[in-house]
This record gives structure tokens, C-alpha cells and sequence, in this order.
């Protein structure tokens, strides 16, 4: 099983890569969790692109989006694994990675999040913390979580 993870801008990515990234993301929360929304939010053309490929196909996936585009601060989103896919840690590590991007990309400073409620402890092994009150986004129980730059 060869795993390699790739960071890309949205004009880097490939039609290829662009299309598995859009099939993922309606695979998952579109039909698995049942959640009618509009996925494509114009937030992917400025969004960098983290992606874990398992023997060629799109295994785990997130954005990082710059500051001022979803929140004031630099934000993580659109966090996902495939379900032929889960069971191996995907999860954690492509957070780590994506975290590793903003540092990288934008220094270290707080990073936010808007959580689903019910992975509220899995982003809080990663330093993040609730801020607010939860709420519904796109008919899903969801909270704002920031992670600070001294974590």
C-alpha cells in the first residue's frame, strides 16, 4: 500500500485530481451524511488543496483556506476520509498535515475550524477548543473551534 500526500493550489490541481476531490467530498456529505448543501462555495479557488492518496486514489482530503476567506483566521475545512479508507488513521494524519501547511504557509497563529458537533474530541487532540455556541450548518449540529498558536 503506497500512500502519498500532495498540497496544491487550486490552479495546480489536475482535472483528475479535481474531479476525485468534488466526488469525495458529494460521496460523503452529500449522500453518506444525508446533507443537501452547496459544496462548491467558491472557496476552492484561494483554498490550498491537501490530499492522501492510497495506491492512487484519493484517500483523505482537506482545504486550508487563507485568512479572511471563511473566518479571520486561517481555517481548515472540508475534512474528509473515504470510507474504503477509514479504520487506518487517516483522520490524524492529514490534519497533521494540513496544520503543518498553515504553519508553513502563514506562520504560526490560530487556526479555526466550524467542527461537526460529534468530532468535537477528536479536534481536541489536536489543541483546538470550542468557542461559542454550537449551531446548524447545512442541517448538521456543528461548533467553532480554534486551535491558538502556543499549542
Amino acid at each position: 500500500m503506497e500512500k502519498i500526500y500532495a498540497i496544491k493550489s487550486f490552479k495546480e490541481l489536475s482535472n483528475e485530481e479535481l474531479y476525485q476531490i468534488l466526488k469525495l467530498r458529494s460521496e460523503v456529505f452529500v449522500v453518506e451524511q444525508h446533507c443537501v448543501f452547496q459544496d462548491m462555495d467558491n472557496k476552492d479557488q484561494e483554498s490550498l488543496h491537501v490530499m492522501c492518496y492510497i495506491d492512487d486514489k484519493l484517500a483523505a482530503y482537506t482545504r486550508v483556506l487563507p485568512e479572511g476567506l471563511s473566518f479571520e483566521e486561517v481555517s481548515i475545512g472540508r475534512v474528509i476520509t473515504s470510507p474504503l479508507y477509514r479504520g487506518l488513521g487517516l483522520g490524524k494524519e492529514i490534519i497533521e498535515q494540513s496544520i503543518a501547511v498553515c504553519e508553513k504557509l502563514f506562520g504560526i497563529k490560530p487556526i479555526r475550524i466550524g467542527a461537526q458537533l460529534y468530532l468535537k474530541k477528536f479536534y481536541n487532540e489536536f489543541g483546538f477548543v470550542e468557542i461559542g455556541d454550537v449551531y446548524i450548518e447545512d442541517g448538521i449540529v456543528h461548533i467553532e473551534m480554534v486551535r491558538n498558536s502556543n499549542n
